[in-house]
């Protein structure tokens, strides 16, 4: 490891079956999904976002989930987990044998007002019930805080709104945090200043990092994030997904990208990236169309080996 003050070992999390293929076009069968998570599951991963149990109305890719959870080879140690909307979100997870759910705000005052007539803050304490109901359940519970680091409605959002969020997550028993940056707007300085902060604010809460690569600053994000300390973060397989409500969105940024990056600097992850490569060609194929990853394109760096012309010595 060189001089660069950096984590020595992170914690992935494979979004793309929820973040990247809810933004899809084509319905993708429940089966297919199973497949994908099976795959990365195998690669190493050792958290998995299965899916989300929303209206299917309000996310047909996500109508589904109930299946998949069904379909999947659950591997000891490893934790499969979906999104949440209410309590009964709740109820669908204990009925498929989901034993992680996540519930999710955005940040944006703005946005909540308009749409909720309530703020970040107020939508958390209503998770109240949601908390309760998976614990008793036995289902873990996590939060995340989508928009963290700025949004189409207010640009930057000051860390004292987000401070409030976090405070209300924990205040309903909520200690376990994402902070995610849906719009691709946040920058690595910009990271790593409020990474430090709130990990000097609250030491109990244990927080993942949610990078969009809209803008091309997700890997550079997730450096910003290491060097504050942070070890957890979410990636999607092939680079697949976008934001419904942001123009010109990205996906997170691509599993394979980053376990590469990772693995170049000497950084444990636990990750094959040779079997997670394959998950993400087999994503492309079902997909039919190609996606935002450099390493599908171009290779790993360590195979980049070419044969040089042999010159013929004068005889």
């Amino acid at each position: 490891m060189s001089g660069m003050n950096l984590v020595k070992k992170v914690i992935l999390c494979e979004v793309g079956p929820r973040d990247g293929l809810q933004n899809e076009k084509a319905l993708i069968s429940a089966e297919d999904k199973a497949k994908l998570i099976n795959g990365v599951v195998d690669a190493g991963y050792p958290v998995v976002e299965v899916g989300s149990f929303v209206h299917p109305k309000a996310v047909p890719q996500m109508a589904t989930t109930d299946d998949v959870f069904r379909m999947l080879e659950f591997k000891e140690g490893v934790e499969y987990r979906a999104l949440i909307a209410n309590l009964k979100g709740v109820e669908r997870a204990a009925a498929c044998g989901c034993r992680k759910v996540k519930l999710n705000v955005s940040a944006s005052k703005a946005h909540n007002l308009a749409n909720l007539n309530r703020t970040p803050a107020e939508t958390v304490a209503g998770f109240a019930a949601c908390v309760d109901a998976a614990k008793a359940a036995d289902i873990a519970i996590s939060g995340s805080i989508s928009m963290a680091f700025g949004s189409p409605w207010d640009k930057e959002i000051p860390i004292a709104d987000v401070k409030e969020i976090v405070e209300a997550y924990l205040a309903v028993g909520v200690h376990e945090i994402s902070l995610s940056d849906a719009s691709g707007q946040a920058y690595p300085t910009q990271v790593f200043d409020m990474c430090t902060e709130m990990k000097r604010a609250y030491p109990e809460v244990t927080w993942w990092l949610h990078f969009h690569n809209t803008r091309g600053l997700g890997i550079a994000n997730i450096m910003a994030g290491m060097s504050a300390g942070f070890d957890r973060y979410d990636t999607s397989f092939a680079g697949v997904g976008g934001c419904p409500f942001v123009p010109g969105a990205a996906g997170n940024v691509a599993s394979e990208d980053v376990v590469h990056m990772l693995d170049e600097m000497g950084v444990e992850t636990g990750v094959d990236l040779d079997k997670l490569m394959a998950v993400g060609r087999d994503v492309v194929q079902i997909l039919g169309h190609a996606t935002d990853s450099y390493l599908l394109r171009a290779g790993k760096a360590k195979d980049l080996i070419l044969d040089l012309p042999v010159r013929q010595k004068n005889k």
